[in-house]
């Protein structure tokens, strides 16, 4: 669409001449498709709406100011949203990786959160380069549902005790889960009350459908804490507000030297591997959502990386796309990158009109809306019919969630990777040992199958306990797959026994 006709479709927006959305940049302008249309409008307000709660809560939870997760919506809409890769998903600041960046700044302080940031998304480009995108598919689904639910624990353990304005809030996954017990008298009543209503309006609010449909959950949940306990001047922990460019922390030559330190390295390819891998399996259940063109995997994650790599030196959070704000997209009935771009933009322009209203936001509130946000990550519905039908899954999943509380995130992930893949070795490691006793002529061993150093004791235990006094033909050709150690094992066992052969 030429920009005649875009100036036309924001003036229906009743936007003034002098609005700063009037003086977009061309650049900016250029980026949105030609089919722009009144859809990809209305979809990108539904977005923005639903993104502003949600970018702010974020960022209260990982332990860094407000603004902080507003800047990362807006890179993810003008950056991310304008690169090629998925069409229709949405990316900012996402509760998947609110644990893992409230470990690194408590860790390391919140002027080391830009360097670990871009260095994530120089990772995540130099993946995207080398054509790794497409396979983040080949990870376990079990490996991320686990990893999901066990962020989801912490994240509502952690946000617990938000929702009662209680402090200090224990550093450990298992300290949070057993400071719950005490957690009633350390908590503030009224904050308290705020929280659960909160969280009782983001549960009903959908059923209310008419109601619904102007206003997203999220935004209706938030704004209804704001108003009451503004009216009854309920003494509750509000949004401490600083602005928009005092919360931005470019990075420091001191903080980049920390790259150098084993322990910040393997923080910032847990970023980059937990952002890429959340990323794109949000895209692959996006593309599931509407008819439009597909990801392209490796491109996406460069978008992602370039996202993230403006975020770093913002020193703003890390971003991934984000399904509930994709599948608001999608529903909203956007059809091109487009709305996701407009989205950014409604958050610059909130971001730089109206700083104050972030003020009025209770603590509690936004804890509530943390709280839903991770009961949700928890797949309770999916677990007693995955028990059922791959029980091996089942426990891979409930391994790596309950690895992720009693450990931290990227240890929890790599338990988890290693049982599956242990799983995985087990199930493919089949090996069947079958003997026929052809009388004078001796017996026949047929072994068939992948003979691995998991069912050694299984081969050997079948090959010691025929007769020493028999002729024995030991027959391999059914083997698809012999290791070392059962090469090795093989070798021995016919070299102690004088009356065998091998075909």
């Amino acid at each position: 669409m030429r920009h005649a006709a875009i100036s036309r479709s924001l003036a229906r927006l009743s936007l003034t001449p002098d609005s700063p959305a009037r003086r977009l940049p061309r650049r900016l302008i250029r980026c949105l498709p030609r089919r722009f249309s009144r859809a990809d409008l209305g979809a990108s307000l539904v977005v923005f709406l639903v993104a502003l709660p949600l970018c702010v809560g974020v960022a209260v939870a990982s332990g860094v100011p407000a603004e902080l997760g507003l800047i990362t919506g807006i890179v993810g809409g003008l950056v991310a949203g304008a690169l090629p890769g998925s069409s229709l998903q949405v990316s900012g600041p996402a509760a998947g990786l609110t644990v893992l960046v409230y470990e690194a700044v408590h860790t390391h302080g919140p002027a080391a959160l830009g360097v670990l940031v871009a260095a994530a998304g120089l990772v995540q480009i130099g993946l995207g380069v080398l054509r790794i995108g497409r396979w983040f598919r080949a990870v376990s689904v079990a490996v991320v549902q686990g990893m999901l639910a066990g962020i989801g624990l912490v994240l509502v353990a952690g946000q617990v005790y938000a929702m009662g304005d209680a402090a200090p809030v224990p550093a450990s996954g298992v300290g949070k889960v057993l400071g719950l017990a005490a957690l009633p008298g350390a908590s503030d009543p009224v904050a308290l009350a705020v929280g659960v209503g909160t969280v009782v309006v983001l549960v009903l609010w959908p059923r209310w459908r008419s109601a619904a449909r102007l206003l997203p959950a999220p935004l209706a949940a938030i704004g209804l804490a704001a108003a009451v306990t503004g009216a009854f001047g309920l003494p509750v922990r509000r949004v401490e507000v600083r602005g928009l460019f005092d919360a931005v922390q470019l990075p420091s030559p001191a903080s980049a030297g920390l790259l150098t330190q084993a322990g910040v390295v393997g923080t910032v390819l847990a970023f980059a591997l937990i952002a890429s891998a959340e990323s794109l399996f949000s895209a692959a259940a996006v593309d599931r959502l509407h008819g439009g063109p597909r990801t392209d995997y490796d491109k996406e994650l460069i978008a992602q990386g370039a996202g993230n790599t403006v975020c770093g030196v913002l020193g703003a959070l890390p971003m991934t796309a984000v399904i509930v704000r994709s599948a608001a997209n999608v529903g909203a009935g956007a059809r091109t990158k487009a709305s996701r771009i407009l989205h950014g933009v409604w958050l610059l322009l909130f971001a730089a009109v109206l700083p104050a209203a972030l003020g009025l936001i209770p603590v509690a509130a936004l804890a509530g809306l943390l709280v839903h946000a991770g009961c949700k990550l928890v797949p309770v519905r999916e677990l007693v019919p995955l028990w059922r039908e791959h029980r091996g899954e089942a426990v891979v999943l409930a391994v790596t969630a309950f690895a992720i509380v009693a450990t931290n995130l990227f240890e929890g992930v790599l338990a988890g990777l290693a049982l599956a893949v242990a799983k995985t070795a087990w199930d493919i490691s089949h090996v069947q040992v079958r003997t026929e006793d052809r009388g004078a002529a001796g017996l026949v061993v047929r072994v068939a199958g992948n003979a691995t150093f998991l069912r050694l004791p299984k081969l050997l235990d079948a090959l010691e306990a025929l007769p020493a006094d028999r002729d024995v033909r030991l027959e391999l050709s059914g083997l698809r797959h012999l290791d070392h150690a059962c090469a090795t094992a093989l070798e021995g066992w016919v070299a102690g026994r004088v009356r065998t052969t091998v075909s």
